[in-house]
């Protein structure tokens, strides 16, 4: 996701609202912090400009010193829930094993994600967005504790110091537990300003940590949305209308319902619902149902009349993101110039937690169990559908089994809201392999013209880009749509690391019929990553030149860009002789505040089949909280973009998706997985987030290596069966 509108309106929140601390007695005692999360920009049509302000976090301390921290973001597996503790136990001083994690309810105001706007999980912003704010309130809270201490024994402060959950007077050696101190501890003024160690003093920050998490997800106490076990739930299995925008004509209900463990059947408009004792049951009852369909409007729509909308659209003049000099007139003009066309397909999220929600309509109130990247979204819009207000909407927030932006999508949960209306008691409403990915909520079909007129040592004297796409922007965040942009769309093409003279990055928006688009982790960077890096290799081999040569003396003005090449080429033997039939490629990503370079290998067998055998990936995230983890989003990223980039792709037939499962929606096998490996540099630099350019460069990387083994290029994802026999 594209942020940097909102991370330029928080760089001018005050110091005083960067961080607001309200000391106040616990229920049963203790010490209670909130900490203020708020950008109070006004971002999304959910923000109220001058709301009071709230604490979006809180850290709570017991009497027994337990350390709770009330969790804004949720955990889909990029490692969170022990990043998010090493800020609060750094400045703390607890043992980062003792602060334990409490899911937030449902809040856009209390619990912002300052960098977005709205209470959510994604955009790579949970560590952006709290690492100085969650230092500072851990800071504040262990001043107070110490503050607290020194009045009891009447000594000077400075006389005292915290360390592993107790405060100890140097003189003495008298010593205090937390827990002995709370009460007195909130009962003392909120210091301001607060000094923070500096990084040579980090006991935590910056050393790898064991996931907190870990265990639980091991010995199965951890609870995802699917775990969910309301006391007489019933299972419902559901199936939409294969065409967009179809609607449900008759399903056969007496021989669902003859089906043994079948209790009802749920008829909406495009879509029914079989409700069971079990999954099983509900599945049977299902496929006797046997529904028919209107196809609707879209019925005979295909892949070719998208690619053909596509095309068309970008011969049309769009909205223009960037601008500078006269690129066309240069381009035209030039003796020396260079064009290509790029398309990139509908990619589906695949998550491995089959999607899933459990709701109980009950009188005067609605419980829900599931997994979301976005609560405070998903609550508003029950409360649309239902009546409710918000406070009658209770959503219980589960660990992810895999987001990837599909869990910030809330159309799940209303389904699961629209058949348990119908429903007496609670019930699981459980999509399958199929049905989730015939109705996904797609990454958009892409489609790119980009051009550059070049100067006699072949360096780009203009550059001119042109996309067309379908704009995720417009629907989740209208008031980011400035001057018909989408700053998602545009934001690798309008924010180059590199120097290229004149340059102009045009949008079109084209809406695919009746197929909705969402987020697939990081679409800006994403999709755009690809487009940039693709281009600036055929760049290199038109001018005869070093990929990396070529790009690093564009890149004067961006030393971390630079240096991050230098070393992701540096690990993998750059210019090292291969064996035919082999190649390296590489690539750059800058975005989310991070910058990441990764070199491929590949071999390319006689059949064509593209076997990725090793990744180089270094990276520059600013300062790292918890290197393990860092290490483990980049692998995972790499993974995830080389399932794209070789397979990956959706496909519409007569107004329908024809992929349905693993089989035909392939993801890269362990078989198939290249060695990764992965190198960090260290710096202060403030901290970028991780979650998505590890995809986003793997991506550009690949085809890049393709070209180098092959000699062919590869403008359209996936690699599929392009390559072709040698």
């Amino acid at each position: 996701m594209n942020t940097k509108p909102i991370e330029t309106q928080v760089a001018s929140v005050s110091r005083r609202n960067f961080l607001k601390v309200t000391a106040t007695a616990a229920i049963g005692g203790g010490l209670m912090l909130g900490f203020d999360l708020s950008a109070r920009a006004a971002v999304s049509d959910e923000l109220t400009t001058n709301a009071p302000f709230t604490p979006n976090a809180f850290l709570r301390i017991d009497r027994t010193g337990k350390v709770v921290f009330v969790m804004p973001y949720i955990e889909m597996g990029q490692g969170t829930y022990t990043s998010i503790p090493m800020l609060i136990a750094e400045e703390l001083e607890v043992d980062v094993n003792n602060v334990v994690i409490e899911h937030s309810p449902p809040d856009d105001k209390v619990y912002i994600n300052p960098l977005i706007g709205i209470q959510m999980t994604g955009g790579s912003t949970a560590i952006r967005g709290s690492y100085m704010r969650l230092r500072q309130g851990g800071a504040a809270a262990r001043v107070m504790l110490v503050n607290a201490a020194s009045q009891r024994w009447n000594v000077a402060a400075s006389e005292c110091f915290a360390e592993k959950g107790v405060v100890t007077h140097s003189r003495t050696g008298r010593n205090l537990s937390y827990g002995e101190l709370v009460d007195a501890a909130a009962k003392l003024p909120v210091p301001e300003n607060v000094p923070l160690k500096a990084p040579a003093d980090f006991k935590l920050i910056g050393t790898p940590q064991r996931r907190l998490d870990t265990a639980g997800k091991v010995d199965g106490s951890a609870k995802y949305g699917i775990d969910s076990r309301p006391a007489g739930m019933k299972f419902a299995v559901v199936a939409a209308a294969p065409t967009f925008g179809g609607r449900l004509l008759g399903l056969d209900e007496t021989k669902a319902k003859a089906v043994p463990g079948v209790t009802q059947v749920v008829r909406l408009n495009d879509a029914v619902a079989i409700v069971a004792v079990h999954t099983w049951a509900a599945k049977q009852g299902l496929a006797a149902a046997a529904p028919q369909w209107d196809g609707g409007s879209n019925a005979a729509l295909s892949s070719a009349d998208i690619l053909a909308h596509l095309a068309s659209a970008v011969d049309r003049p769009g909205a223009v993101a960037r601008h500078e000099g006269d690129p066309e007139a240069s381009i035209a003009q030039a003796a020396d110039k260079l064009g290509a066309v790029y398309q990139q397909p509908f990619l589906a999220h695949a998550t491995m937690e089959p999607m899933n929600c459990t709701v109980h309509m009950a009188k005067g109130g609605c419980d829900i169990w599931v997994g979301t990247q976005i609560p405070g979204r998903a609550q508003k819009a029950v409360a649309k559908l239902t009546g409710l207000e918000l406070r009658q909407i209770r959503i219980h927030n589960h660990l992810l089994g895999g987001g990837f932006g599909r869990r910030l999508e809330y159309d799940g949960i209303v389904r699961a809201v629209q058949v348990a209306q119908q429903v007496s008691g609670p019930v699981q409403v459980i999509w399958s392999r199929e049905e989730d990915i015939q109705h996904d909520m797609y990454r958009p079909y892409y489609y790119d013209r980009i051009s550059a007129a070049l100067d006699a040592d072949g360096k780009p004297l203009a550059w001119a880009h042109r996309i067309a796409g379908s704009s995720i922007i417009a629907r989740y965040f209208p008031t980011y749509l400035k001057d018909g942009i989408d700053g998602d769309a545009v934001e690798s093409s309008a924010n180059l690391p590199y120097g290229v003279g004149a340059i102009k990055v045009e949008w079109i928006q084209q809406e695919p019929p009746g197929i909705p688009t969402a987020f697939w982790r990081g679409v800006g960077v994403t999709r755009g990553t690809f487009v940039v890096e693709s281009f600036i290799d055929e760049l290199a081999a038109h001018a005869k030149q070093d990929p990396l040569a070529y790009r690093l003396a564009l890149l004067d003005k961006n030393p971390r860009a630079r240096a991050v090449l230098s070393m992701a080429a540096e690990q993998a033997g750059w210019g090292k002789p291969l064996p035919q039939g082999q190649g390296r490629g590489i690539a750059l990503c800058t975005g989310f505040g991070s910058y990441i370079a990764q070199v491929i290998q590949v071999a390319v067998d006689r059949d064509g089949a593209v076997n990725p055998t090793r990744v180089w990936c270094a990276v520059d995230c600013g300062i790292t909280i918890n290197p393990d983890t860092a290490r483990a989003q980049m692998e995972s990223g790499i993974v995830f973009g080389l399932s794209g980039a070789l397979y990956g792709e959706i496909t519409i037939k007569d107004g329908r998706v024809e992929q349905t499962n693993f089989g035909d929606y392939r993801v890269l096998r362990i078989n198939e997985v290249p060695k990764i490996d992965v190198q960090l540099v260290k710096n202060t630099e403030a901290p970028g987030g991780l979650g998505e350019p590890g995809t986003s460069c793997v991506m550009p990387a690949l085809a890049n290596a393709i070209y180098a083994a092959t000699g062919k290029r590869i403008r359209r994802l996936p690699v599929g069966d392009q390559v072709g026999a040698a």
